[in-house]
């Protein structure tokens, strides 16, 4: 199948499949600017001008797990760890609202120290105190501890797949298996969480066709929000000579799932900024609808070092939340003034559906 071919299928709704995802996903040149065209085109209408903000917090830089790809793993002996106690999670989600957030990210690396008990006395508190939306990304647990979460409060749960090439996977997370991640992601759906995923692109091996394989997959288990981040080559490492990512690839991809999850959420990632001064900026004009400035206080932001480079590390959280502002303005859109919940789409047509 040509890209035109290509594109006719996706903006025709067809259920999503290699055939016509790899084209897209390795367009060029004038075939990629029609791809962001469309995307952005898809984007405005069915999500329109509106970019939601999430303030991210990240509080801390512990995991028990090893990935061979990010600065944070167990082994990485050099980093200087931290966790943020109760009281300031719960201020920074405060002050999150009081500047004009109206979602609050709540990231760390996989750290047991948070139980489920303490988590949820935080969620509560943030409820209580706040009419924020709270989306938890704290990675795999067992169906009690999310379903204790959910029930304190919580509105969305990020758990990136990654990928869903069984070899890849094994590759970049060494202890760890995929059916696992994949369940937890079942589990968090039927506990009724706005649930996202995503994907790391540029990762050794990976090609357009397990990325589309990526798309099907998530697809099928109904995604609403999707996180795509370029692979950055960290220097301590396992993965610190490869080649790493580039905003291009991550772009095609942001589009190609504007295509295929036309009502879902799609940050314009701090990582795309990393790589390229204006890459949130195009990744909001390649069909993404969501910024995550970092609220984390300033203390401990650079320890949060799951990439080198990383952008944003300096400024308060007041300065963050009026930089994206103005990037958001530059682009003629405006800032989301709602929650900026899920909105449920119907399903794509299969090529032998008659015309809606």
């Amino acid at each position: 199948m040509n890209f035109t071919e290509a594109l006719e299928a996706a903006l025709n709704r067809q259920r999503p499949s290699a055939e016509w995802l790899v084209p897209l996903l390795e367009a060029q040149g004038e075939e990629e600017h029609r791809l962001f065209c469309a995307a952005d085109s898809l984007r405005s209408e069915q999500m329109g001008q509106a970019v939601h903000l999430r303030g991210l917090v990240e509080f801390s830089n512990h995991c028990r797990k090893n990935c061979r790809y990010c600065g944070l793993r167990r082994e990485n002996l050099k980093l200087s760890r931290y966790r943020l106690t109760r009281q300031e999670i719960v201020e920074a989600a405060v002050w999150a609202e009081q500047i004009g957030y109206k979602t609050v990210v709540l990231q760390s690396g996989e750290d047991l120290y948070y139980s489920a008990d303490s988590m949820a006395d935080i969620i509560r508190e943030i409820k209580s105190r706040t009419e924020l939306a709270i989306t938890l990304s704290l990675g795999e647990r067992d169906e009690i501890t999310y379903s204790r979460w959910k029930e304190a409060g919580a509105d969305r749960y990020l758990l990136r797949i990654e990928t869903t090439d069984e070899k890849i996977f094994r590759n970049v997370h060494p202890d760890d298996e995929l059916h696992q991640r994949k369940q937890c992601l079942l589990v968090l759906k039927e506990l009724g969480y706005q649930l996202g995923s995503g994907i790391l692109v540029g990762l050794p091996g990976q090609d357009a066709w397990s990325l589309a394989g990526d798309v099907v997959w998530m697809h099928k288990l109904g995604v609403e929000m999707i996180g795509i981040g370029p692979f950055i080559p960290h220097p301590e490492t396992p993965l610190k000579h490869e080649r790493g990512g580039t905003l291009s690839q991550a772009l095609r991809l942001v589009a190609v799932l504007r295509l295929v999850f036309p009502f879902a959420h799609i940050p314009a990632t701090t990582a795309m900024g990393s790589l390229d001064p204006s890459g949130r900026e195009k990744a909001l004009q390649a069909g993404a609808n969501v910024m995550m400035p970092n609220i984390t206080p300033a203390r401990v932001r650079q320890l949060y070092e799951l990439y080198p480079n990383k952008i944003c590390l300096d400024e308060d959280a007041g300065h963050c939340y009026a930089c994206a502002a103005s990037r958001i303005a530059s682009l003629n859109r405006t800032i989301g003034t709602d929650r900026g919940d899920v909105v449920k789409a119907p399903r794509c047509r299969s090529p032998r559906d008659g015309a809606p």
